[in-house]
């Protein structure tokens, strides 16, 4: 049997019989560089042994101290973002954004974006006031008792009149598109 374990039978190079030299290699330096090899094997493996003998040890002292695998997790994103923010671009980026959240031309982007939002929920909240109150007189003015079909609704004054300001509203909203001229009428909430 030779060292490495195997039942394989091998030359004094520890090469399996039927194999010859690599060129250039004498059999001493074969034989010398398989002695290494199987030196260098077995290093591997006592490092090895030490290693997994050091981590069992380690997380030993860990368990005594208190400290948990979430806890090392949670310490090395705190590590990581800390370090992450300490960074040249990341204080350049920093630095860049500071400054157009300064200048004149954010302040007012945000200020039309602000008075933008304020207009549309004001349009919206119109919107529902007359949606609601043209509901209720259409309910007041007809009884949910009685069968009316969908054409005489269609031309109640209440439905038209809704009808009108849903128009108006789509005119404003979308604009002008594929040529459609502006909606007549002249009763819109906005």
């Amino acid at each position: 049997m030779d060292p490495s374990g195997n039942d394989s039978p091998m030359t004094s190079t520890g090469l399996a019989s039927g194999e010859t030299l690599p060129p250039g290699l004498t059999e001493e330096e074969a034989e010398e560089m398989q002695l290494e090899l199987t030196k260098v094997d077995d290093e591997i493996q006592t490092l090895r042994q030490v290693l997994t003998a050091k981590e069992r040890h380690a997380t030993e002292l860990k368990r005594r101290l208190g400290i948990s695998p979430l806890s090392e997790i949670k310490q090395n994103i705190t590590k990581g973002w800390h370090d992450v923010q300490c960074s040249s671009a990341y204080l350049t980026a920093s630095a860049t954004l500071e400054d157009i959240s300064r200048s004149e031309t954010y302040k007012r982007t945000q200020d039309t974006l602000s008075q933008a939002g304020q207009m549309t929920s004001a349009a919206f909240s119109t919107m529902g006031s007359a949606i609601r109150s043209r509901f209720g007189e259409m309910s007041s003015n007809l009884s949910m008792r009685h069968s009316l079909s969908m054409p005489a609704m269609r031309n109640s004054p209440s439905f038209k009149s809704f009808e009108d300001k849903v128009e108006n509203m789509k005119y404003k909203v979308m604009g002008r598109s594929n040529g459609e001229s502006s909606p007549t009428s002249n009763n819109a909430p906005f």
